[in-house]
């Protein structure tokens, strides 16, 4: 953090010599908003799309994953000018304090998502099985819920509006377009899940998953918290795991994007048939996810999830 703020010192020269970006009240200017990871930057794409005179950034767009980003010289000058943050809010955000402590846009408005969907916050929690320690932090992967991104994307819009007004009704008509998709596919989950004769999950990784299982009713078992830093299970863990499967007659387990799966397959490994295969859930906590957008992503989540209800 020292770093940071040392960095941050120097460059304030450097930004304020940029003339930062347009306030609020100038229309002649540019709207200049940075996202920090990529569902909320879609987010704010959606709301935004043909609103004349924005400028949406994706802050952390290089593959890192969030629990292990720090900013970059150049990240710190795109934050301190811009007009809108618009951040999660959680753990892994610890570095955002420092970065807008002397920031060159007094104007700016921060949006800390954790902060706007407090009433849905949930806690990690530690289950049976899990490697690792208790840990009462708010769960941070709030847009692993098609629920909490509709709050979000109207909270968004709100703000948007009221530094926009040339734009106001763009911002509307969008937002209310995209959560129709949202509530649309929210339904879908809850059709599927309905249908589903098995609704436990066996993840064999992190577990960042928690407010998809509980908006639909989903039990789980897994190796590691969502924002656990270990990626080598126990024996004791494998074991139990593979219990699960079996006690279960699971034919399907999983893993999170950007894992290499090793974990799953020797809980596999250490089932009684040893055939069950490996599916793989997009958690979004970096750049890269193939599936291209945040209702994409989504929309594969519920196809892996249809694919293993099915077995």
């Amino acid at each position: 953090m020292k770093r940071l703020t040392a960095i941050i010192c120097v460059l304030i020269l450097i930004a304020a010599s940029l003339g930062g970006c347009a306030s609020s009240a100038d229309n002649s200017k540019s709207l200049k908003i940075v996202a920090t990871i990529l569902p909320v930057y879609d987010w704010v794409k959606n709301i935004t799309s043909g609103a004349k005179g924005c400028e949406l950034s994706l802050l952390i767009d290089s593959g890192v994953d969030m629990h292990s980003f720090q900013p970059s010289a150049q990240d710190i000058v795109n934050i301190s000018s811009c007009d809108v943050f618009v951040y999660v809010g959680g753990e892994s955000d610890q570095w955002v304090d420092d970065a807008l402590k002397d920031k060159v846009n007094k104007d700016m408005t921060v949006i800390n998502l954790m902060d706007l969907l407090k009433d849905r916050l949930k806690n990690e929690e530690l289950k049976e099985g899990m490697q690792g320690e208790a840990d009462q932090a708010p769960d941070e992967h709030i847009w692993l819920s098609l629920k909490n991104a509709q709050e979000s994307c109207k909270a968004i819009c709100v703000q948007l509006a009221k530094l926009d007004k040339k734009n106001a009704k763009t911002y509307q008509s969008n937002c209310d377009s995209y959560n129709d998709k949202l509530e649309k596919l929210d339904n879908e989950y809850v059709k599927a899940v309905s249908a589903a004769k098995q609704k436990t999950l066996v993840v064999a990784d992190r577990f960042p998953f928690r407010y998809l299982t509980d908006d639909y009713g989903l039990d789980y078992y897994a190796a590691f918290s969502g924002c656990s830093a270990e990626t080598e299970a126990s024996f004791k863990t494998i074991v139990f795991l593979a219990k699960k499967v079996d006690e279960l007659k699971l034919t399907s387990i999983f893993k999170t994007d950007g894992s290499d799966g090793k974990v799953a397959e020797t809980v596999i490994e250490n089932t009684k048939d040893k055939n069950a295969r490996v599916l793989t859930l997009d958690s979004m906590q970096s750049a890269d996810s193939k599936s291209g957008s945040y209702l994409a992503a989504m929309r594969s989540n519920l196809e892996t999830l249809k694919t293993a209800f099915k077995e």
